[in-house]
C-alpha cells in the first residue's frame, strides 16, 4: 500500500510538473496555431486517445469551425459545424453528451461517445476541445479528466492573449502605415508647394501613387472651369477622349468600386482594367477625378488607400491650381507689382531696433533675396520684463507667404499681454492658421521666452530648422528641436511640448531659416548644417553682431551672391 502511494504522489507530481510546464510554453505563446495545436496533441498524447478536434465558435452563431483535427474522420480543418447545445447551457466546463442524453456532432463516424471541453474565459466562450474514447475504448477516468480540464482552461486563456497580441500587431501595423503615409503627405506638400511647373506636378503625382500604392493603372482629369484636362494617366491602352472624361466625371461622387453597370455605361473603363473612381473637391466642387486599377498584386485598394490617394490628389491639384494663379499674374503683367507689395509687407514684419537684453548679446538680421520669402524674425520685451524671440518661415513665397507671415506676427503681438504659456499660445496661433489658410500653406516656427534673473530660455519649436547651442567649453552642438508639429497643418491634437535650457556666459545660440542651410554654389553643392557648424565653431570668440556678419558673408561667398531664398539669423551669446 506504502509503494502505491508513493507511485500515485510521483505520478501526480509528474502529471503538475507536465501542467505547469504546458502552461508556461502556452501562455507564452503569441499565436493563437500554436497554442490549438498543442493543446491537441499533449491532451490526445496524454490521454491515449486517437481522436480529436478542436472547433472555434464562429462570432455570434452557433456555428464551429473545424480548427484541428486528429484521428479518421471525413471532416476537414476548416469545415463548419453545428453544436446542438449552447455555450452556457451547463455549468461544468466538461459536457458528456452520453451522459447528458445530447446528440453531438458526428465528427467521427460511428465514434461520437466522446467529450467536449468548454474552451471559455470568465466572459467569452470561445469553442470546444473534443476528445474520443481511449483507444480501448475506456473512457477518461476522472483524475485524467480534471487534467484536460486544468490545461483548457489556460488554454483559453492563451488563445485569448493570442488573440490580443494578434489585434494590437494589427493596430501597429496600421499606425504604423498611417504614420508612414502622414509623413509621405508632408514631404510630398512640401515639395509641390516650390513647383510651378505643371508637368512637374504631373510626374511628380504620378511616381507618387505608383510608389507608395503599387497602382500601375491610372488617370487624373482635371476641370479648372469647364473644360476637361487629363493631366496625368499611366499604363492605358488609349487615353480618354472628351465624351469618355465628361461622362466619368458626370457619375456620382461617392463612387468607389466600379461595378458592371458603370463598365456597360463607359467601357473605357473596362478596357483599361480601371476598378474604382475617386473624386476630389476643393470648397465643396469636384475639381478632379482619379481613376485607379488594382494594385499590381491583384489586391483590391482598402479605404485607407483611398484616403491616401485622394490627399495625394488634393496636393497635386492645389499645387496646380497655385500654378495657374501664378500664370494668370503673369498674363495680366502684375507680377512685379505684387512683388513689391509683399517686399513692403515683409520687411514691415522685422523690429525697427533690437531691445537690449539683460545677460544676453543678441543681433539679429534678414537678407532678402529677390524673389519675396516668407521669413519672418522678431525680438520683443513681455510686460513681464523678460524677452520673446521668434524665428519662421512660411512654406512658398511671394505674397501669400508675406500675408501669411504678417498674420502670424499679429497674433504674436495680441498674445504677448495674455497671461499663458507658450504651450497655450503656440495652440491657438496654430488653430487659427489651420483654420483661415489652405491647406497646402504652413509655417515652420521657433520661439522662445528668455527669463535673464533665471538665465533660463523656455522654447518650442513648430516643425523649425533647430537652432544651434553651442556651449562655451564644448565643441559639440546641441539642437532645440523639441515642440510639436508644423504650424498649420492640423488642428491642435496635443499640446505643444515647452522645454528649459540655460544661456551662460560664452554660450552660442544660433537660429536660422532654411534660406541658409539651403544654399547653393555655382556646382549645385549646398551649403548645409554642417558649413553653418564650422563657421561658429571657428568664430566663437566674436560678438553677436560680428558673428552674424561673418556667417552672412560666409554663405553670400559660397553661393557667389546668388541667393535663391531670404537669409534670416538671429545670433545670441551668454554675457
Amino acid at each position: 500500500m506504502e509503494k502505491l502511494t508513493r507511485s500515485g504522489e510521483k505520478h501526480s507530481r509528474f502529471e503538475l510538473k507536465t501542467l505547469l510546464e504546458t502552461s508556461r510554453l502556452l501562455i507564452e505563446s503569441r499565436e493563437t496555431d500554436f497554442v490549438l495545436n498543442n493543446l491537441l496533441l499533449i491532451t490526445m498524447g496524454k490521454m491515449l486517445v486517437p481522436r480529436g478536434a478542436i472547433l472555434i465558435q464562429i462570432p455570434g452563431k452557433s456555428e464551429y469551425i473545424i480548427t484541428k483535427i486528429k484521428g479518421k474522420s471525413e471532416l476537414s480543418e476548416g469545415d463548419t459545424i453545428k453544436i446542438p447545445w449552447g455555450a452556457n447551457d451547463f455549468e461544468s466546463i466538461v459536457i458528456d453528451p452520453v451522459e447528458l442524453d445530447l446528440t453531438p456532432p458526428e465528427l467521427f463516424s460511428g465514434q461520437n461517445r466522446g467529450l467536449f471541453f468548454n474552451l471559455k474565459t470568465s466572459n467569452h466562450h470561445l469553442g470546444y476541445l473534443y476528445l474520443s474514447r481511449k483507444g480501448n475504448d475506456q473512457v477518461l477516468s476522472a483524475h485524467e479528466i480534471e487534467f484536460v480540464e486544468s490545461l483548457s482552461i489556460i488554454s483559453s486563456v492563451a488563445i485569448t492573449n493570442s488573440r490580443m497580441f494578434s489585434e494590437m500587431r494589427e493596430i501597429n501595423r496600421k499606425l504604423d502605415r498611417k504614420v508612414y503615409e502622414l509623413n509621405t503627405l508632408f514631404d510630398l506638400s512640401k515639395d509641390f508647394s516650390l513647383m510651378v511647373d505643371r508637368d512637374k506636378i504631373a510626374s511628380t503625382f504620378k511616381f507618387a501613387l505608383l510608389g507608395q500604392l503599387l497602382i500601375r493603372k491610372f488617370f487624373l482629369i482635371y476641370r479648372p472651369d469647364d473644360k476637361l484636362e487629363l493631366m496625368a494617366s499611366s499604363g492605358l491602352l488609349r487615353n480618354p477622349n472628351k465624351t469618355e472624361m465628361s461622362q466619368i466625371f458626370e457619375l456620382p461622387d461617392d463612387i468607389l468600386d466600379l461595378q458592371d453597370e458603370h463598365y456597360k455605361l463607359i467601357p473605357f473603363l473596362k478596357e483599361n482594367e480601371i476598378a474604382a473612381l475617386a473624386a476630389l473637391q476643393m470648397h465643396g466642387k469636384k475639381v478632379a477625378v482619379v481613376g485607379v486599377s488594382k494594385k499590381a498584386n491583384k489586391e483590391d485598394l482598402a479605404q485607407t488607400d483611398f484616403n491616401f490617394l485622394q490627399s495625394l490628389g488634393n496636393l497635386a491639384i492645389l499645387s496646380i491650381q497655385k500654378t495657374q494663379l501664378l500664370e494668370e499674374r503673369i498674363e495680366k503683367e502684375r507680377l512685379e507689382e505684387e512683388i513689391n507689395i509683399a517686399k513692403t509687407i515683409q520687411k514691415g514684419l522685422f523690429p525697427d531696433t533690437i531691445p537690449e537684453i539683460p545677460k544676453m548679446d543678441l543681433s539679429a538680421r534678414n537678407i532678402p533675396s529677390d524673389q519675396v520669402g516668407g521669413d519672418y524674425y522678431d525680438v520683443v520685451q513681455t510686460p513681464d520684463g523678460n524677452f520673446i524671440f521668434a524665428i519662421g518661415d512660411v512654406t512658398g513665397k511671394g505674397i501669400p507667404a508675406a500675408l501669411l507671415m504678417a498674420n502670424l506676427q499679429s497674433m504674436l503681438h495680441v498674445l504677448l499681454p495674455v497671461d499663458i504659456t507658450l504651450g497655450e499660445a503656440t495652440g491657438r496661433i496654430n488653430n487659427l492658421i489651420h483654420e483661415n489658410t489652405p491647406s497646402d500653406k504652413f509655417i515652420t516656427f521657433f520661439w522662445a521666452k528668455f527669463y535673464h534673473s533665471e538665465s533660463r530660455l523656455n522654447y518650442i519649436n513648430a516643425g523649425h530648422n533647430p537652432p544651434l547651442l553651442l556651449r562655451a567649453e564644448s565643441d559639440e552642438f546641441e539642437e532645440l528641436s523639441e515642440g510639436g508639429l508644423i504650424l498649420g497643418a492640423m488642428p491642435t491634437m496635443a499640446s505643444y511640448e515647452e522645454t528649459d535650457v540655460t544661456i551662460n556666459k560664452g554660450d552660442i545660440l544660433v537660429l536660422f531659416t532654411d534660406g541658409i542651410t539651403e544654399t547653393f554654389s555655382k556646382n549645385g553643392e549646398e551649403y548645409d548644417e554642417k558649413r553653418l557648424k564650422k563657421a561658429i565653431t571657428e568664430n566663437r570668440e566674436l560678438k553677436a553682431d560680428q558673428l552674424l556678419e561673418t556667417i552672412v558673408n560666409d554663405v553670400k561667398e559660397f553661393s557667389d551672391n546668388q541667393l535663391s531664398d531670404d537669409l534670416t539669423l538671429i545670433v545670441i551669446k551668454g554675457d
